[in-house]
C-alpha cells in the first residue's frame, strides 16, 4: 500500500452548488475498480470536491503507471491510498474497508463476447460483490453504491424495444448471457443488503446505478472500434442499424452520478427515498445507434461509416447462431470464441433508451457535462490516439 496527498480542483462546467447537507466533507471512501475507465474518473471528481474528503482508498488488481501518475498530481488535505489486491480475497477486503464509511463499487469484469470463463465472471462480479458487502457489515461501512448496467434490464432475446423508459417500465428480462446474469445477481445482492445491521449496531444503506453504455476519454470499446476503422481505410464498420436508438452516457456524467448518490445517502431526507433502489443514469447525449456514436465522435476528423449492416439483420442473427454452434462443437478440442453472437446482435440492434428523471428528482443528479463538451473531449482524445494506434496496427500486421 502506498499513499500520497491530493489537491483541490477547479469547478467544472455545469457544476452547481449543493446544499450543505449534500456533502462528502470528512468522509473516508473506498473506490473499487479505481484503476479502470470509470473508476479513475470517479476518483478525479472526488478529489475536486470543494469540501475535502478525509481519505480516498483506491482498490484494483493493478494500476497503470499513467493512472498512478494522474493520482500523484493532486496535493492537499485528502489522503489517497493505493490498495492492490483481489476482490475475492476476504482478508484484503476487510483491511480495505476498515475505517471506511462509504464504498463505491465499480470493479467488474465486462464481457460482451463470452471471452471470459463463466466461473471467473461469477467469482468476481457476484461472489466478489457479496464478499465486499460482508466486509462492509463487519467494518461498519454505512453507505454502499454499486455500478450496475443497462444490461441488467435487457434487451431481452426477442429484442423488445424500450423508448424513454424509466424505473417503473415493465419489461420481461430474459437474457441468459453470463455477463448480464452476473451483474443482475450482484445488483440484487446489493439492494437486498440495504438495512442490514452493522457490527456496531448501525445500518447499511445501499443503492445501484444502472448506467447506459459509457463513452469518453479512455474508453476501451472506442479504441477497439477505432482500430477496426483504421484497418478499414478510416471507415467505421456498421454493426447496428441506424434506427436502433440508444442513449449512451458520458463517463464524466456517470461518475458525477456516483457522487450525487453518495451525497444523497448521507442526507437523511433524501436517503429515505434512495436506499434499496436502482436508478437509470443517462445524460443529454442525442439518441443514436451504437455505430453512429462512433461516427458522430470522429466525423470532423474525416472518418466515415458504412451505410448499412454487412447483411440483413435476420441473416446476421442466424449467421451468429451458426458461429455459436461451431464454437459448441469445437469445445471438446479447442476454445473458439466467435467475433459475434446472438446476444450481441440483439443488444446492438434494439432501440433501448431511458430517462434519468428519477435520478434527477431523488438523487439530485443533473449532467455535469454537456453533449458538446463530451463530444469535444472524446473527439480530442481519439485524435490523440490515432498516430499510436496506426503504428501499433502496422507493427502487428507486418
Amino acid at each position: 500500500m502506498c499513499s500520497f496527498p491530493r489537491a483541490g480542483g477547479e469547478p467544472r462546467p455545469g457544476h452547481s452548488e449543493e446544499p450543505s447537507a449534500m456533502s462528502l466533507a470528512g468522509v473516508s471512501c473506498l473506490v473499487t475498480g479505481a484503476g479502470g475507465f470509470l473508476g479513475q474518473r470517479i476518483v478525479r471528481l472526488l478529489l475536486q470536491e470543494e469540501e475535502a474528503l478525509a481519505e480516498i482508498r483506491l482498490l484494483d488488481r493493478a494500476f497503470s503507471a499513467e493512472a498512478l501518475g494522474s493520482f500523484g498530481k493532486f496535493k492537499g488535505k485528502t489522503e489517497v491510498k493505493i490498495l492492490e489486491g483481489d476482490i475475492r480475497d476476504v482478508t484484503f477486503l476487510h483491511r480495505a474497508c476498515q475505517g471506511v464509511s462509504l464504498v463505491i463499487h465499480t470493479a467488474s469484469l465486462i464481457d460482451t463476447l463470452g471471452l471470459i470463463e463463466k466461473k471467473l465472471l461469477w467469482e468476481v462480479n457476484v461472489t466478489g460483490t457479496q464478499l465486499l458487502l460482508e466486509a462492509c457489515v463487519r467494518c461498519n461501512v454505512q453507505h454502499f453504491i454499486y455500478t450496475s448496467t443497462i444490461e441488467v434490464t435487457g434487451p431481452n432475446c426477442r429484442g423488445d424495444p424500450i423508448f424513454n423508459g424509466d424505473e417503473n417500465t415493465a419489461y420481461e428480462s430474459t437474457s441468459k448471457f453470463p455477463y448480464a446474469q452476473s451483474k443482475r445477481l450482484a445488483e440484487e445482492s446489493v439492494l437486498k443488503a440495504d438495512g442490514q445491521v452493522l457490527k456496531d449496531g448501525g445500518t447499511l444503506m445501499t443503492c445501484a446505478l444502472r448506467s447506459m453504455y459509457i463513452f469518453g476519454e479512455g474508453c476501451p470499446f472506442l479504441q477497439g472500434h477505432l482500430d477496426k476503422c483504421l484497418l478499414n481505410k478510416n471507415v467505421y464498420l456498421r454493426f447496428s442499424r441506424k434506427e436502433a436508438l440508444v442513449n449512451p452516457v458520458y463517463v464524466g456524467n456517470i461518475a458525477w452520478a456516483h457522487l450525487q448518490a453518495a451525497k444523497a445517502l448521507r442526507a437523511p431526507q433524501r436517503a429515505r427515498h434512495v436506499r434499496g433502489k436502482f436508478y437509470y443514469i443517462s445524460d443529454d447525449t442525442p439518441h443514436m445507434s451504437y455505430a453512429d456514436l462512433n461516427y458522430e465522435l470522429t466525423k470532423e476528423l474525416g472518418f466515415g461509416i458504412e451505410p448499412r449492416l454487412p447483411m440483413p439483420l435476420t441473416a446476421l442473427y442466424y449467421f451468429s447462431l451458426l458461429l455459436e454452434i461451431v464454437s459448441f462443437l469445437l469445445r471438446p478440442f479447442v476454445r473458439y470464441t466467435p467475433s459475434t453472437n446472438r446476444h450481441l446482435v440483439t443488444l446492438l440492434n434494439t432501440p433501448f433508451t431511458f430517462s434519468y428523471r428519477k435520478a434527477q428528482q431523488e438523487l439530485g443528479y443533473a449532467p455535469r457535462y454537456t453533449w458538446e463538451e463530451a463530444k469535444r473531449g472524446t473527439g480530442e482524445w481519439i485524435a490523440s490516439m490515432i498516430p499510436q494506434r496506426r503504428l501499433h496496427l502496422q507493427s502487428s500486421t507486418a
